[in-house]
């Protein structure tokens, strides 16, 4: 699951970035997980979604179909598109996980953040190969006034 380099860009605004790193923290020390809404381009909203799995919510995370439904309803009504999904890794780094590899869907961003000690770390955007081999780095660019 190597990383190559830099491939596409993400523009986010302050607001879903400051929901995003919020939502990271409460959660923590389990994963959080939520989609994220843009119009004309740029990540306006992180909606927050449940975290399903029943695999141990500090090592992993499950958005279910109701949650898919809720996002792309969500980006409707803003008349936008579901960009991706974000989740954060409690005390590791803002890289996909081999569980992250096998779960991913292609053109969608993943955008990942790393919560130290309940504090937003890093956050990093990744998309899947179109082979699904593993991710590419894309651009993370913070909007700010948006």
């Amino acid at each position: 699951m190597l990383m190559q380099s830099m491939s596409e860009t993400l523009r986010v605004a302050d607001t879903a970035r400051l929901a995003m790193h919020r939502h990271g923290a409460e959660t923590y020390p389990d994963e959080c997980c939520g989609a994220l809404i843009a119009v004309a381009g740029i990540v306006v909203e992180a909606l927050a979604l449940p975290n399903t799995t029943d695999a141990g919510a500090a090592r992993r995370f499950t958005i279910g179909p109701e949650g898919y439904r809720l996002a792309e309803e969500r980006a409707r009504a803003r008349h936008g598109t579901l960009a991706g999904f974000y989740h954060s890794h409690p005390d590791e780094a803002a890289q996909p996980s081999q569980y992250d590899l096998d779960h991913a869907w292609p053109n969608l961003a993943y955008a990942i953040i790393s919560i130290r000690g309940g504090v937003p770390a890093d956050s990093r955007v990744w998309r899947l190969r179109d082979d699904r081999t593993g991710f590419d780095e894309g651009e993370l660019i913070w909007v700010t006034g948006s």
